[in-house]
């Protein structure tokens, strides 16, 4: 675990963290369980895997609502979103369970996450005080290895996006209808690989840049991508001073090349 500085200072340059076992073991092998169960296949029987994603709905199991909410994934919480500014979670939304298959997904184009609906649109929006989504969070419940489909990111294109988002003010903007700019706007950037075991957990900035991909190795790839909700909106002009923004808040104001705290 890092200590509080350099977690800052990580996600900040490079818009996440990655927190090794902050979810118990315990906890991590009872969903992992759990998972496998509905998804209706033998964990040691590849012929049943004759699917290249299997959709798990939300779970509402007790492991399901520990895992987001050990001591360290708390703190982590504060430290990024800000202390009192997010909503503890008790369930991590759907599972989309990667096996290996032939087939190539049809959702592995660079995106950012939408995070509320607007009326008359099939893809959901975020604005530039991402709306909806204080955190983006990946929680692996599998070995992943670099050829097991892991997320791809791109380092520090948290950074990018804010001035991609800015032309739309405060409704915002589709995921769909922006992914050419953004595409375009961090394309310069590093690739990472979100990789590990189960119980780590990638807390990311809702506002990187990553994509899923073809999986290529030989066992199935368990995660979860559920928000940190806010309790409250970001603010991007905080009258109580510069030392009030989130970690979240300052990176968006350095992508829009705006004054922000040391």
């Amino acid at each position: 675990m890092y200590d509080d500085t350099t977690l800052v200072t990580r996600f900040l340059r490079d818009g996440y963290v990655k927190l090794e076992a902050a979810v118990a073991p315990r906890v991590a092998e009872h969903c992992t369980r759990l998972l496998w169960r509905e998804t209706g296949c033998d964990p040691d029987d590849p012929a049943t895997w004759t699917q290249p994603v299997h959709w798990v709905p939300e779970m509402a199991q007790g492991p399901f609502a520990a895992a987001p909410n050990s001591p360290d994934l708390h703190r982590a919480y504060d430290l990024l979103a800000g202390a009192g500014r997010w909503e503890a979670r008790y369930s991590l939304g759907t599972f989309p369970l990667r096996f290996p298959h032939p087939e190539e997904p049809d959702d592995a184009g660079w995106h950012i996450e939408g995070s509320y609906a607007v009326e008359g649109e099939d893809w959901p929006f975020t604005n530039l005080r991402s709306r909806g989504r204080a955190l983006l969070m990946l929680f692996l419940f599998s070995e992943v290895g670099e050829e097991d489909a892991p997320t791809r990111i791109r380092v520090g294109s948290h950074l990018d996006v804010p001035k991609v988002l800015e032309p739309y003010g405060e409704e915002g903007a589709s995921g769909l209808a922006i992914a050419p700019d953004l595409v375009a706007a961090s394309d310069h950037r590093p690739v990472a690989l979100a990789t590990g075991s189960p119980g780590d957990v990638y807390l990311c900035h809702p506002f990187l840049v990553h994509a899923a991909q073809p999986h290529h190795g030989t066992r199935p790839r368990f995660m979860a991508q559920p928000p940190l909700m806010p309790a409250a909106p970001y603010e991007l002009d905080r009258a109580d001073g510069d030392g009030a923004y989130s970690p979240v808040e300052i990176a968006i104001r350095r992508g829009l090349g705006l004054p922000t705290p040391a």
